[in-house]
């Protein structure tokens, strides 16, 4: 039987807003909202937080722990190491990949990307090749071979630090699918990278209820509703990867 686990990586050194993981989005630390939403898909069989080992960390993982969630400690600049080696004590077969600066992560979209994946038969599957939903709802997902192959084979910097990339190079030519919104939405922002992210999300989730958490769908009514959300927070989609210096 294929066992499908969610990997979110989180640390708490994030330079352009340090312990945003923690900060709290409807009563509870933003990294433990997103797990437990991230938990809802259907198609996944465990979620689990992978941090890193150092000590800046502590704090983050001793939060995940009283709150009963999983958490995987690794190397805090190679996060392809890390991936590989919780995807390994996990006894994964399918890795779905997600980062703590998604809160409101969609289950629904989560599992889409995983029927791509297995329906392609393909190494690699996302929702980001190209973008076209909402920044804060990147999916992706690739098998343990694929996993294994970028770690043993990616050598830049930013390969390393940035799990995926080898993975989507021409160079890994791995098989990819890639799933598409019903339209572009890619101008959306609701990740969390600024205090004022963290503002609009705060915004969006103090509509909903506990028994029935906002879905994609009731975002964009919302921000139908109230365009002044988008206002809140204008930034680029993904500058850290756009800061990065061309592969030689």
């Amino acid at each position: 039987m294929t066992r499908t686990v969610a990997l979110i990586q989180a640390r708490m050194s994030s330079s352009r807003f340090p312990g945003k993981v923690l900060e709290l989005v409807n009563g509870v630390p933003m990294i433990v909202y997103m797990a437990r939403r991230a938990a809802r898909a259907r198609l996944l069989d465990e979620v689990v937080i992978v941090t890193s080992t150092d000590a800046r960390d502590d704090r983050l993982a001793s939060v995940l722990t009283e709150a009963s969630l999983p958490v995987f400690r690794g190397d805090l600049i190679d996060v392809l190491k890390r991936y590989a080696d919780a995807a390994r004590s996990q006894s994964a077969d399918v890795i779905v990949r997600l980062t703590g600066d998604c809160p409101l992560t969609d289950p629904a979209v989560i599992d889409a990307v995983i029927v791509a994946r297995r329906s392609a038969g393909a190494d690699y599957a996302s929702n980001v090749d190209p973008p076209t939903y909402p920044d804060g709802f990147d999916v992706e997902c690739c098998t343990r071979d694929a996993l294994e192959r970028a770690h043993r084979s990616a050598r830049q910097p930013a390969e390393r630090e940035h799990v995926t990339l080898w993975m989507r190079s021409e160079a890994a030519a791995l098989r990819r699918a890639n799933v598409r919104a019903v339209a572009n939405l890619s101008h959306v922002r609701l990740t969390v990278d600024y205090p004022d992210d963290l503002e609009a999300v705060r915004r969006l989730v103090a509509h909903e209820s506990a028994e029935l958490p906002l879905d994609l769908f009731d975002i964009l009514r919302l921000l139908s509703a109230q365009p002044e959300i988008l206002a809140i927070n204008v930034h680029a989609r993904n500058e850290a990867l756009a800061k990065l210096p061309a592969a030689n």
